[in-house]
């Protein structure tokens, strides 16, 4: 494997540390993206991984702003160097019935979750596809597939994340970057850790391998679409879901 970049976004997250964790496993350099507000716990987060023999660099900026991501590309591109792979991970919920959603719910989660897509990708398709290799995997969800109750934005943007990527996988094919998303179930985070034991219950009765996944294993799913030896592989949705939906 040669030492090409990877920037994952939302890297410092729970799904995303798991993401940084496998594409540096498989020789990449990896920069961990996260928001300027973030710098400190950012910084404990790198700390704490270089004492389990991960070398992460990290890199501040708001993707929901197309200026402010090239930015950060940019400080990117002259620290690092030009990157080969991008993992788009960065999402946030604003969970709500759509008659009682604010619009500034709807908008950010779109800005976060799709837009930000848009932000990261039109500003490093063109150098990418110059250098004739890269890998871009777009994370969507199992929302985006089937909807889900009380979360009209959030699937709006997920389902717009494997579009995008259809479509960009069709631009970027022959010139050596594929393009494809994947879409987790439910993963034991912080965040559904924090859930009540009766709704995670309801939730895993619902999942037929019984359980929810690792964040580990949808790493692990992203490095497969990042290899090398994945180059034959565009424009493809991949469900990691544990059998919860089968389309």
């Amino acid at each position: 494997m040669s030492k090409k970049i990877a920037l994952v976004t939302g890297g410092i997250g729970g799904i995303g540390t798991e993401i940084c964790k496998s594409l540096y496993q498989q020789g990449r350099t990896v920069v961990a993206g996260h928001l300027p507000q973030e710098q400190e716990l950012a910084e404990k987060w790198q700390a704490e991984h270089k004492e389990q023999g991960f070398e992460f660099e990290l890199a501040a900026g708001n993707i929901s702003d197309f200026d402010a991501t090239g930015e950060m590309l940019s400080e990117i591109a002259n620290r690092v160097g030009p990157l080969s792979i991008v993992v788009n991970c960065a999402g946030i919920t604003r969970d709500a019935f759509l008659k009682k959603m604010p619009k500034e719910d709807w908008e950010a989660v779109i800005n976060t979750n799709l837009n930000s897509l848009f932000n990261v990708c039109r500003q490093i398709v063109e150098p990418m596809g110059d250098s004739g290799w890269g890998r871009i995997v777009n994370i969507s969800s199992v929302n985006g597939q089937k909807g889900q109750f009380g979360q009209t934005n959030y699937s709006a943007a997920k389902a717009g994340v494997h579009g995008f990527s259809m479509a960009l996988a069709q631009e970027m094919a022959r010139k050596g970057v594929t393009v494809n998303s994947l879409s987790p179930g439910y993963v034991e985070t912080r965040m559904t850790a924090a859930v009540p034991e009766e709704i995670r219950e309801q939730i895993i009765a619902q999942v037929p391998v019984g359980r929810m996944a690792q964040p580990a294993e949808i790493g692990s799913a992203v490095a497969f679409l990042c290899a090398d030896e994945s180059s034959y592989i565009t424009g493809i949705n991949l469900p990691v879901n544990g059998g919860l939906y089968m389309s």
